[in-house]
């Protein structure tokens, strides 16, 4: 099977209860340019190389979907009603990404008119960021370097070879070092229910349906597992590490609101912000066959403006990640 984990979860989690940690990082700049990181400049750098875990597959080992391929909604026959789809607007164009094909490819490099974006998803930290892929007069593409920090995908882009951090959207090592791609609003939800808000939208399709065991996971039963996969930092302790929880940012704060409370509540206000949960989305990374995933439920956040409520930039992680990257925020359980 070609995907990051290489063999079975319940294995490495056996092996990390026995003692033996994660997998050595191999963190050396020389080997890294052996192995095809000739053009990186890793004189350009804000992280400590030991952070950096190899993640299994080498460079695009996980290939980017560089030429997008999508179908009307009515023409979707194969994926199901609450399966989890990463979905964006972008003027009179909606489109949905589903995670039967993300958790595959985890980047894809598109456009919306003159806008182009990358829509990411990294499985081990459950975070789904869409990104515009402008940097100055630069267009970037992106694609997988098979690294990891703090179980998160490190990209890099193709036209200066810099790696990025899919979390943050920083680049954290090469030419374009502390570099911020901007996030765009969009939202992680069922099929279902994009449906029912763009029915004339369209969804993203395989470019070769053979190339991968699409609505599948190679990660079954990650996100109950009692610590994360290949993750080496500090665990909080007032929550568990894989615990779903809401990042957003509002009037340049950073907030983070466990996804129970916003079960058992159904509605959470925060500063200007409303975050809302409903039922009915499939984990991915909960069954074998993703349409078969426990509920873990739809989260809509928005901010409310002159105009009334809007989409605003969030993501739903796990709590070890929020610990990981941003440890001075407390995530809010009550």
């Amino acid at each position: 099977m070609n995907n990051r984990i290489g063999f079975s979860l319940t294995v490495f989690a056996a092996l990390i209860f026995m003692g033996l940690g994660a997998l050595p990082s191999f963190a050396n700049p020389e080997r890294w340019k052996r192995a095809g990181w000739e053009q990186t400049d890793f004189t350009k750098t804000i992280i400590d190389f030991s952070e950096i875990q190899q993640g299994g597959p080498p460079k695009d080992g996980i290939p980017a979907i560089d030429k997008p391929e999508f179908t009307p909604l009515s023409d979707a026959k194969n994926i199901g009603p609450k399966e989890p789809v990463i979905t964006l607007s972008i003027g009179d164009e909606a489109r949905a990404y589903p995670l039967r094909v993300l958790i595959w490819h985890e980047i894809v490099n598109d456009r919306f008119g003159d806008i182009p974006v990358t829509v990411t998803f990294c499985p081990l930290c459950n975070s789904s960021i869409v990104f515009d892929r402008r940097v100055g007069d630069r267009i970037l593409d992106f694609g997988t370097t098979g690294m990891l920090r703090n179980s998160d995908l490190v990209m890099y882009d193709r036209q200066t070879q810099s790696w990025w951090q899919q979390f943050t959207g920083e680049a954290i090592v090469g030419t374009l070092l502390k570099t911020r791609l901007t996030m765009i609003p969009s939202r992680i939800e069922s099929f279902e229910n994009f449906k029912n808000r763009f029915p004339q939208g369209k969804i993203l399709i395989p470019n070769n349906t053979s190339m991968r065991n699409y609505g599948a996971t190679p990660y079954a039963g990650y996100d109950t597992m009692p610590r994360p996969f290949m993750f080496t930092g500090e665990l909080p302790t007032d929550i568990e590490p894989m615990a779903r929880v809401v990042v957003f940012e509002t009037s340049g704060k950073r907030y983070a609101v466990a996804m129970k409370l916003l079960n058992d509540r159904k509605k959470v206000k925060v500063s200007n912000v409303t975050l809302s949960w409903s039922a009915g989305q499939n984990s991915a990374l909960d069954s074998r066959q993703i349409s078969e995933g426990r509920d873990i439920g739809n989260v809509v956040v928005q901010a409310e403006n002159a105009d009334g409520p809007r989409d605003i930039v969030y993501d739903v992680t796990f709590a070890f990640v929020v610990k990981a990257f941003y440890p001075d925020v407390k995530i809010q359980q009550n």
